[in-house]
């Protein structure tokens, strides 16, 4: 265990860590030293291997990044003194309305929607949803906050996703979906569509994308008659988890 609580000369890691170290507004004890325990702390430690000195990542929730120099290197806690002076990157234009997927792929996909800077997400339920998706408790807050924080670091971000749920299709398309998807491009994904999906888009994008087996053609109808375009991203019938961030890649790419 190796402490110092005294001014040290900072240097950056050989092999610098590419990632972030998410901080919270509750981490900090003092004007510019925060203290980090549980599984940030041990990341820090077993991942990045940063010792006394080193300098590490970090960016405040919703804020700046910047840097950290490790000040206090325990077993527990490590506690870090930051300079917050950049902003996070640009977040995607898009709204992403995504159909409950499986709960198994429910952690990875919104991993993936955070590490790529999807701000909006509204989670519907489809005739092809199945009602025991609803019942994993994988709604949980917690739960699905901890999954955007992982991928926040992964990213190098700090702006926390939105997700809002909607467990009634019907309602939420006539009553929602025509005010969101106002001045974006309306873009739904669909296996069976004719249409490649277009990329290098720089406007904002509504983008649906189904659950494992994708919309009924009733769906498709409704989202049609909203302006939504159908496309497909290939001959590949693809999982929602490997969906999502290809789709997002080649709308943005």
């Amino acid at each position: 265990m190796a402490y110092c609580l005294l001014p040290v000369a900072s240097r950056l890691l050989p092999n610098p860590p590419v990632n972030l170290v998410l901080l919270f507004e509750s981490d900090f004890i003092g004007p510019a030293r925060v203290r980090l325990d549980g599984r940030r702390a041990a990341h820090v430690r077993a991942v990045h291997r940063a010792r006394v000195g080193d300098e590490l990542r970090v960016g405040i929730l919703n804020g700046k990044i910047g840097k950290g120099r490790v000040v206090v290197e325990g077993e527990a806690v490590v506690e870090m003194d930051v300079s917050l002076d950049s902003d996070p990157p640009p977040a995607l234009p898009v709204t992403l309305i995504l159909a409950m997927p499986r709960p198994k792929m429910f952690a990875r996909i919104l991993q993936s929607i955070s590490a790529m800077g999807v701000k909006k997400v509204f989670l519907i339920d489809t005739w092809r949803v199945e009602r025991s998706f609803w019942e994993s408790g994988k709604l949980d807050q917690t739960f699905i906050d901890d999954q955007f924080v992982l991928g926040l670091e992964q990213s190098v971000d700090t702006v926390m996703p939105q997700l809002e749920v909607r467990r009634r299709f019907i309602p939420f398309v006539e009553d929602e979906l025509p005010a969101i998807v106002s001045g974006t491009l309306p873009i739904v994904a669909h296996p069976l569509a004719t249409a490649p999906c277009p990329s290098g888009l720089e406007g904002p994008v509504t983008l649906a994308i189904g659950p494992e087996g994708g919309f009924t053609s009733n769906e498709i109808e409704i989202l049609t008659a909203l302006g939504f375009r159908q496309v497909h991203i290939g001959p590949r019938v693809l999982r929602v988890e490997t969906a999502v961030p290809a789709i997002l890649g080649r709308l943005f790419a």
